[in-house]
């Protein structure tokens, strides 16, 4: 047998325990276990973890997997139940709108065996029909690549716990929270292959809504990390826009659409910010990203 064929061979003895969080996600949910059930590796527990439903999620998760499990209230402590009910060496923490590309499952665990990293960014691509589906892909591609705005979901169970997991007092910022708390310590890689994100149920109400809800929950991200408020904060005016200026150049009428929604979405985040710390707290985290 040679090196290359052990080393693949050793890495099925890593189970990956795949935490999948759901709420009314009936209509999405089968492709995404579809394509768990359709990797190319195959030492995997998948573990569903729903909030509530009142459609069909669980009874179709079911079909699936005996580990499917209820708890709440929100996304966070889903995803801490899940992974106390893991078994696995790694975790891999899903959304169930996702798809997952046939190999993303071998290449995360070989990666991080080859790497010896333990939590890895697996990069995404937004997939579907629609105008706001194409300014979101335009959005997400010049991102890649960016630790500060891509997030990791790929993490070794020991180091997932070391870290307490996801902060319960969070949704939406948690996607960022735990990767950094993570990456104060160790270094925090990319994988190769794509996780597709399916957004085409999308409407801009549903995405200004989402940001005025994120925004609020922001208040207390923005206390614990005041240093990433310039960064990840700051949704109209990012670095990666003008690294990808020729984006703009090459698609105007898809740039200017781009841009007014990220005004839009700039709006409702700030707004939902205020309705958490009113203005003056809001004020003192604008001045307080100036100072660093």
């Amino acid at each position: 047998m040679g090196r290359e064929v052990y080393f693949k061979t050793s890495l099925m003895n890593n189970l990956v325990s795949v935490i999948v969080t759901t709420k009314n996600s009936a209509h999405t949910l089968p492709l995404l276990l579809e394509s768990i059930k359709a990797q190319t590796y195959k030492n995997i527990e998948l573990i569903v973890v729903d909030n509530n439903s009142t459609d069909e999620t669980k009874s179709l998760a079911k079909k699936y997997t005996k580990k499917v499990f209820n708890k709440g209230p929100e996304r966070s402590a889903q995803r801490n139940f899940g992974a106390q009910e893991a078994k696995g060496e790694y975790l891999f923490i899903l959304d169930s709108d996702m798809e997952l590309t046939p190999r993303v499952m071998e290449d995360s665990v070989e990666t991080a065996q080859k790497t010896g990293l333990s939590a890895l960014v697996v990069p995404e691509r937004t997939v579907g029909e629609g105008w706001l589906v194409k300014v979101r892909q335009f959005e997400r591609e010049m991102y890649m690549g960016d630790m500060s705005i891509e997030v990791a979901r790929f993490f070794k169970k020991d180091v997932f716990f070391e870290f307490n997991g996801y902060d319960l007092r969070l949704t939406g910022p948690e996607d960022y929270d735990l990767p950094y708390r993570i990456s104060k310590k160790y270094k925090i890689g990319r994988a190769h292959e794509y996780i597709l994100h399916h957004e085409e149920g999308t409407t801009l109400s549903k995405l200004l809504a989402r940001k005025y809800y994120y925004g609020s929950q922001g208040a207390l991200y923005a206390q614990k990390h005041p240093e990433l408020i310039g960064v990840q904060g700051n949704l109209l005016f990012r670095k990666a826009y003008l690294e990808n200026w020729l984006k703009f150049v090459k698609q105007p009428l898809l740039g200017a659409s781009f841009l007014l929604v990220r005004s839009l979405e700039t709006i409702w985040a700030i707004a939902g910010f205020i309705s958490a710390v009113g203005v003056g707290g809001f004020v003192k985290a604008v001045l307080s990203s100036f100072s660093r």
